[in-house]
C-alpha cells in the first residue's frame, strides 16, 4: 500500500511537469510570434493575426508586455482571456521574478517568458492555463489508488483468515489441552498429533513435560507421606521437650528480672571499658615521650658512671669531661623536654575527656617549637630513612598554646612513620607554615601509602585504626583533631589519595 502512494504521488508529479513543459512550450510559440508586432510597436496587427491563442489548451489569459525604452518600465501591448464572461486579471508586470518558472496556484498554472530580439528583451509573454483538468486526473488515479489499496486489503484479509485456519488453530487446540490439564490437575492427558511438523514438535515436548510432571506429583506425595511420619515423631519430641522447658522457665524469669537490676550498671560499665580503651590508646601516645626521656636518662646515667670511674681512677681528661657535659646537658634537655611534653599530653587528654579547651596561651616562636618538636623525635628518626623538610617563616612569633601545637606535629609525624611509610625504605614529610591574616595555617604532607577511602571519612574518630590487634589504638588522629577544634579552636581538613600519600592542612586563631 505504500508502494502504491509513492508511485500516485510520482504520477500526480509527472503530470505537474508535463503541465510545466506545455506552458513553457506554448509561451515560446507566443514569444515567436508577437515578436515582429512589438518591435514594429503594432498593436493592432497583432490582435488581428492571433490565431495561437484557439490552439493552446487549457487557456485562461494571455498578456503581452512591452519593454519601454523610454522610462524602462513594462507596459501592457495585447491581452487575451478565454471567455468574454470571465473577468480580467491584474497586470503581473511588477511579478516577472516570480513567474520566470511555472507557478502552480489552486486552480491554475502560470508562467512568464521574456521576448527577445537580437538577444536584448523587447518584452514579456505572461500565460496563465487552468488545472482542471490535472485536477480530474488526479481524482480519478486516487480514485483507482484506493480502490486497489481495498482490493488489496480484502485480499489481505482472506490471506489472515485462511492462514489463521491452518496455523493458529492447531496452537488454539494444544492451549486448550494445557488449561484443561492446569484446571483439572491431571498430567496423565496427551496432546494429539499436530497437522504440520513445527506445531507437532511442540506437542510431543508438551507431553514430555505433562510425563515429567505426572512423576515429580508421585514423588512429591512420597515425600509428603515421609514428611508426615517424621512431623509425628517430631510432635512427640516436642512434647517432652515442652515440659522440660516449662519447668526450665520458672529459673528464666528470675534470671530475666537480675538482668534488668543490673541493666544500669551495664551501661555504666560499657562507657566504662570505652574510656579505658582511650586511656590506653593515650597510654601508648605517652610512652613516646616517656620512652625518650628513659632513654636520655639511662645514657647519662652510663656517661656519669663512666665519668666517675676515670675520676676515681685519676684517668679523667678535660676533653671527656667536656664531652661528658655537653652530652650530659643535650640529654637532660631531652629528659625535661619529653617529661613536659607527656604531662602535656596528659593535660590535653584530661582536657579532651571533659571536653575543655586549654587556657595556657604564650607568645612563642613557630620555627623554634617546630625544631623543638623534631628534636624531641630525634632518638626515634636518627636511623630511619624519612626526610623532615620544614618550611616555615624565621621569628614568626605568635599568641597561641604552644602545648597542643607540638602535640598535634608529634603525632602527625609518627603518624606518618607508623601508616603511611610502612614496609618502605624511603620517605618524605613537609610541613609549610604560614600566617594568613589572623590564622596560621600549617600544610603537612607525606608521600607515603595514603589512606584507602574506605575508612577516609573516619579517620579522626576515636578507634579508627588499621593496625587493630597489632597495638594501634585509633586515638592518634583523634587526639589531634580534639587539639585542634578544641584546644586551639581551629579547623582541620585531611586529602588523600591510596598510593599517593596524605595531605592535612590545620587552620587557626592567632593574635
Amino acid at each position: 500500500m505504500v508502494n502504491l502512494v509513492f508511485i500516485s504521488q510520482q504520477n500526480i508529479a509527472s503530470y505537474h511537469k508535463l503541465a510545466a513543459d506545455d506552458i513553457k512550450y506554448w509561451a515560446e510559440e507566443l514569444a515567436d510570434e508577437s515578436k515582429s508586432y512589438l518591435i514594429s510597436s503594432d498593436r493592432q496587427s497583432l490582435m488581428d493575426n492571433m490565431t495561437i491563442t484557439s490552439r493552446i489548451p487549457n487557456l485562461n489569459y494571455v498578456h503581452i508586455y512591452q519593454l519601454n525604452n523610454q522610462s524602462n518600465k513594462l507596459e501592457l501591448f495585447y491581452s487575451y482571456k478565454r471567455s468574454e464572461r470571465r473577468s480580467a486579471i491584474p497586470e503581473k508586470s511588477n511579478e516577472i521574478n516570480n513567474l520566470l518558472n511555472p507557478r502552480f496556484k489552486d486552480n491554475y498554472l502560470e508562467y512568464m517568458y521574456p521576448i527577445k530580439a537580437d538577444e536584448e528583451v523587447v518584452g514579456f509573454v505572461y500565460l496563465q492555463s487552468s488545472k482542471e483538468y490535472i485536477t480530474l486526473i488526479t481524482d480519478k488515479l486516487l480514485t483507482t489508488s484506493i480502490l486497489i489499496m481495498f482490493i488489496i486489503l480484502l485480499v489481505t484479509i482472506f490471506i489472515v483468515l485462511q492462514l489463521n485456519r491452518y496455523i493458529s488453530a492447531p496452537y488454539l487446540t494444544l492451549v486448550n489441552t494445557v488449561q484443561a490439564v492446569a484446571r483439572q490437575k491431571n498430567f496423565q492427558q496427551r496432546c494429539q498429533a499436530m497437522p504440520y511438523r513445527e506445531a507437532d514438535i511442540l506437542a510431543r515436548n508438551i507431553n514430555i513435560l505433562f510425563a515429567r510432571m505426572e512423576k515429580h506429583i508421585a514423588q512429591l506425595d512420597a515425600a509428603e507421606q515421609q514428611s508426615i511420619e517424621h512431623s509425628s515423631e517430631l510432635e512427640d519430641k516436642i512434647n517432652k521437650r515442652t515440659a522440660a522447658l516449662k519447668e526450665s522457665n520458672q529459673e528464666l524469669l528470675s534470671t530475666l528480672e537480675k538482668m534488668h537490676q543490673f541493666q544500669g550498671q551495664l551501661v555504666e560499665s560499657e562507657k566504662m571499658a570505652s574510656l579505658g580503651d582511650m586511656v590506653a590508646g593515650v597510654a601508648h601516645e605517652v610512652n613516646t615521650p616517656i620512652g625518650l626521656g628513659v632513654t636520655a636518662s639511662t645514657l647519662l646515667a652510663d656517661r656519669i658512671e663512666e665519668v666517675t670511674t676515670a675520676f676515681e681512677d685519676k684517668s679523667l681528661k678535660s676533653s671527656q669531661l667536656k664531652k661528658f657535659l655537653h652530652e650530659g646537658g643535650e640529654n637532660v634537655a631531652i629528659i625535661y623536654r619529653n617529661l613536659n611534653r607527656a604531662a602535656d599530653l596528659i593535660s590535653s587528654f584530661k582536657k579532651v575527656a571533659v571536653d575543655q579547651s586549654s587556657e595556657e596561651i604564650r607568645s612563642f616562636d613557630v620555627k623554634e617549637l617546630l625544631s623543638e618538636a623534631l628534636l624531641t623525635l630525634r632518638p626515634q628518626l636518627h636511623s630511619l630513612p624519612y626526610i623532615i623538610d620544614i618550611d616555615c617563616p624565621s621569628k614568626l612569633i605568635i599568641n597561641s598554646k604552644p602545648g597542643p601545637l607540638n602535640q598535634i606535629l608529634i603525632n602527625l609525624i609518627m603518624n606518618s612513620i607508623i601508616h603511611g611509610f610502612e614496609g618502605r625504605d624511603s620517605g618524605k614529610i613537609t610541613i609549610t607554615v604560614m600566617p594568613l591574616s589572623n590564622q596560621l595555617n600549617m600544610l603537612f604532607q607525606d608521600d607515603g601509602i595514603g589512606v584507602d577511602e574506605t575508612i577516609e571519612n573516619k579517620v579522626f574518630e576515636p578507634f579508627t585504626t588499621t593496625k587493630r590487634g597489632e597495638g594501634g589504638s585509633g586515638l592518634g588522629l583523634h587526639l589531634v583533631y580534639n587539639l585542634v577544634t578544641q584546644a586551639l579552636g581551629g579547623t582541620i581538613v585531611l586529602n588523600s589519595e591510596l598510593g599517593k600519600g596524605v595531605t592535612i592542612e590545620i587552620n587557626f586563631p592567632i593574635s
